[in-house]
This record gives structure tokens, sequence and C-alpha cells, in this order.
């Protein structure tokens, strides 16, 4: 009789809502705007704000975006991050493998108790946040020493980042280059990072250095020039100042200088979601269509088995 596997991973993702319909974007936005890691303004003041204008405006905005990427197996992040798993699993056969959303379902805590009732006693949780920030790690983090103080007989592994770890970076240049292989060359590869307010870099959020990193590694593993590649920030949210440059008005001035030609990539995002199917792949293409350039989205690592390789061996150095 086979014994449980006593090691497990748990692979986190950040979430999505479960349809892509206004009530369920409300539900999943109500969860992810209303934790304090991701928006840093006092529950009084921030949730009858969050509450009585923003989910009532936002719900059926994003829901109509949802419903252009929207697969036919459900959302492309939790389609993509549960074949993920499943490729890790074929990659660490010896182990549990999971995977846990930090909002939504599979809830990260739950997730975790089903893993130590199957016989786990040892889990590594690896979040798919390969640049660490307090915005999105800490916050699991945050949720992981909350189920620890419950859990003493169980021993978490936690991986903090892999903004530079070399299998990561030769999976994404890998994805690059294969991509170029088969449909040409841009005159400019663009890096497009997840934003954060520049308030939290100025506190001391490592996350614009360890994207500069990431760019830079990969760039090198491709043998690009310095002039060969950009990288900026996308999703900004609110009025305050975010990471600098904003990636699309940068896409947009090059473009009015002269450049026809662009490959983007998102090495912020293990998964493709709505940032980067509906904002970038549809959205900065239309708008330098409109300024006379062209521009082709290079996915992200989703299950590619080399994606599952690199992370497995995370893992298990964890």
């Amino acid at each position: 009789m086979n014994q449980p596997a006593r090691t497990a991973l748990l692979v986190v993702n950040l979430g999505t809502p479960d349809t892509p319909t206004a009530p369920a974007v409300r539900r999943y936005l109500a969860e992810f705007l209303g934790d304090p890691r991701v928006v840093a303004i006092p529950k009084l003041l921030w949730w009858p704000l969050l509450h009585g204008v923003i989910l009532p405006l936002r719900g059926s905005r994003s829901a109509a975006k949802y419903a252009q990427v929207w697969l036919p197996e459900g959302s492309p992040l939790a389609v993509y991050t549960q074949r993920l798993a499943k490729g890790l699993q074929a990659e660490l056969p010896d182990w549990q493998v999971r995977h846990a959303m930090r909002y939504g379902q599979p809830a990260l805590e739950p997730a975790l108790d089903v893993l130590v009732a199957d016989g786990a006693r040892e889990i590594v949780v690896l979040p798919l946040y390969p640049q660490y920030s307090t915005t999105t790690t800490a916050s699991i983090e945050d949720k992981l020493d909350a189920w620890q103080a419950r859990n003493r007989q169980v021993t978490l592994r936690r991986v903090r980042d892999y903004a530079i770890d070399a299998d990561w970076v030769d999976a994404v240049a890998g994805s690059i280059r294969e991509y170029w292989q088969h449909n040409g060359h841009g005159e400019q590869l663009v890096f497009s990072f997840h934003g954060i307010p520049q308030r939290l870099a100025d506190q001391g959020d490592p996350y614009p250095q360890r994207c500069e990193a990431s760019a830079q590694a990969i760039a090198n593993a491709l043998g690009l020039a310095d002039g060969e590649w950009k990288m900026g920030y996308q999703s900004r949210f609110g009025r305050e100042t975010w990471l600098q440059p904003y990636a699309e008005p940068m896409l947009w001035e090059m473009a009015e200088a002269g450049v026809r030609s662009f490959d983007v990539v998102c090495p912020g995002f293990a998964t493709d979601c709505l940032e980067t199917l509906e904002e970038v792949a549809m959205g900065f293409t239309e708008t330098l269509a409109e300024r006379g350039a062209s521009m082709r989205y290079i996915p992200c690592l989703n299950d590619a088995p080399a994606h599952a390789r690199a992370l497995a061996a995370i893992a298990r150095s964890a």
C-alpha cells in the first residue's frame, strides 16, 4: 500500500473571479482590494469608498474585460495555474503538488489543510511571483504566518523570490527565442512588469530592483545589447505616482520617434491573465497601431514544460 507523500509543494497565484460576471468580479475585487497589503488606506476610510463607489463602478466594466479573454475551460490564470501544477506533479512524482490562490478559489489556507490531511508534514510554498514585493509575496506570507501558528507540527518552507534564478531565466529567454524563430524579430524588445506605488519603493520595497535584475538577466541570456531592450511598468490604479517609466506611454514615445515594431513580454507574471491578455496583448497593440507601429505579445511561460522544470528545481532547493 502506497504511503502518502510527506513532502508537498503548494504553488500560489494571485487569483481570479470564478466567472466573467459583475457579481463574481465584485466578490473577487472586494477580497483583493480589501487586503491592506494591496491598498494601505485605513479601513474606516477605504471600505466605504471601496464598497460604495469602486466596486459598483468597476464590477461591470471589469467583467466585460474578463469576458474578452475567458477560455472555454475558465479564467486563463486559473486554467494555466492548474495545468502548471499538473506539470509540477509530473516533475516531482514523490511529492504532493497542489495549487491555490491568494484571493478567490482554491483558497490558500484550506489548500494547506488538505495537504496536511493527506499526510504532508513538510510543505514548500512557492508564490508565483518571480519578483518579491510587499504587495504580493508578503501578503501570502501573512496568511502563512497565521496558518503556521495553528499548525506547529508542519514545517513550512517558503520561496521568497526567484527573480534571477538561472533555470527560470533560461526558460523565459528560451520562450522569447522560440517565439522569434517562428514569428521573426521586432525592432525593440520591451519587458512590461506590473507596477506598484512609488511610495512603497521609497519605503524600501525591493520590487523595482528585482524587476530590473530579471530584465537584465533575461536580456543577457538573449545576448541583447543595452539599446535593444527596455522595461516599464503597467497596470496603474488610483491617482498617486507609480513606478516609472509607465510602459504604454513609453511605447508611444518610441513609436513616435520612429520605432515601427515591438515585441512585448511580461516576465513578472507566471501565467497569462487579464493584465497580460487584455491590457497588454490587446490594449497596447491597439494604441500602438494608432501611432503607426505594430506589436506582438510574447505569452507568459504558463504551463510550458521548461516552466515546470524550473519551478520544480526551485522547490527542491527550498
